[in-house]
C-alpha cells in the first residue's frame, strides 16, 4: 500500500469497508464490528494522519483515502464490498464510487453531504488548519466537539462526548491539517448521485447540525432506489450516539446482500 496504515478486520461473509469520519479513526466503528461481525467480514482503517497510521507527505484527499482502501482489499484478497461512509469517510465513499466502481457491491452515506465546500467553508478549513498547527489538536477539538455530536448525546451521554474529545486530542496536529486541507479542496460530487448502480443507503442523525438531514435528503434523491434512514436521538456521528437504531437500519440494508459461499 505504499506506507504502513493501520488497519482491523473482524468476521467472516460479505466484506463491509468503514471510511471513518473526521477528526477521529477506525475506533469510531467499534459498535458495528461487534455488531456485523458473526456475519460480515468487517474492514476498517485509520486515514493517513489518523490513529494508527502516520501522516503522508502533503494534503490528504479523499482520492487518496478510496485508493487505500481499494489497496486494502487488494491486501485482504477481497474482491467487492459495500463501502460505508461517514462525514469525510462519506466523500471518500463517493471518489471510491468514481475511482472504483468496480470493486462496489453497495454503498452507505452517514451523515455527510455530496457538494463540495463553498468559499467561505474553504477559508474556515485554512483558518483552523493554521490554527492547529499552532495550537495542536486542542483547537480542532473546540471547533468541532460542540457539533459533532447530538443534543441527546451532549445532554444524556457525557462519557461519550469526553471519549470523543480524548481521541481527538491525540490526534496528530499535521494529520488533522492536511485532512483540512483536503477537506476543502475535495470534488463536487452532486454529478456522483447519478453514477451510483448499487444498492444504497442513505443514514444520518435527526439531531445532525454540522450535515442536516436536508442534506441526506438531497442525497437520497439524487440516488436512484436508495433507502433513508433518519437515527432518532443522534447528531453527525449517528453509529456512535445510538447504536442500537444505527446496527438495525444497517443490518436491515445489508440482508440483501448473501453470503458468498
Amino acid at each position: 500500500m505504499g506506507r504502513e496504515i493501520e488497519y482491523d478486520v473482524r468476521g467472516k461473509g460479505p466484506a463491509v469497508l468503514f471510511f471513518h469520519a473526521f477528526p477521529l479513526g477506525l475506533f469510531m466503528w467499534d459498535a458495528q464490528a461487534e455488531a456485523l461481525a458473526p456475519t460480515h467480514q468487517v474492514i476498517r482503517f485509520d486515514a493517513r494522519g489518523f490513529g494508527g497510521s502516520p501522516p503522508g507527505s502533503s494534503l490528504l484527499t479523499m482520492e487518496r483515502i478510496a485508493d487505500d482502501g481499494a489497496a486494502l482489499l487488494d491486501h485482504l484478497g477481497v474482491g467487492q464490498a459495500v463501502v460505508g461512509g461517514c462525514s469525510m469517510g462519506g466523500y471518500a465513499a463517493f471518489a471510491f464510487v468514481r475511482r472504483h466502481p468496480d470493486r462496489l457491491k453497495g454503498l452507505v452515506l452517514q451523515d455527510t453531504r455530496a457538494g463540495a465546500d463553498n468559499e467561505e467553508a474553504r477559508k474556515s478549513r485554512a483558518t483552523l488548519a493554521e490554527k492547529v498547527r499552532r495550537e495542536g489538536a486542542v483547537a480542532a477539538a473546540e471547533a468541532f466537539l460542540p457539533r459533532l455530536l447530538g443534543e441527546t448525546t451532549h445532554k444524556e451521554r457525557p462519557e461519550v462526548v469526553a471519549g470523543i474529545r480524548q481521541r481527538i486530542l491525540a490526534t496528530s496536529p499535521q494529520g488533522i491539517a492536511d485532512a483540512l486541507a483536503g477537506l476543502a479542496a475535495r470534488a463536487d460530487s452532486l454529478p456522483t448521485l447519478r453514477e451510483v448502480r448499487v444498492p444504497t443507503l442513505v443514514v444520518c442523525g435527526a439531531e445532525d447540525v454540522l450535515t442536516p438531514v436536508a442534506e441526506s435528503e438531497a442525497i437520497h434523491k439524487g440516488v436512484a432506489g436508495s433507502r433513508l434512514e433518519v437515527i432518532p436521538r443522534a447528531g453527525h456521528l449517528a453509529n456512535l450516539e445510538n447504536p442500537a437504531a444505527y446496527d438495525a437500519a444497517l443490518l436491515s440494508f445489508l440482508g440483501q446482500f448473501a453470503p458468498v459461499r
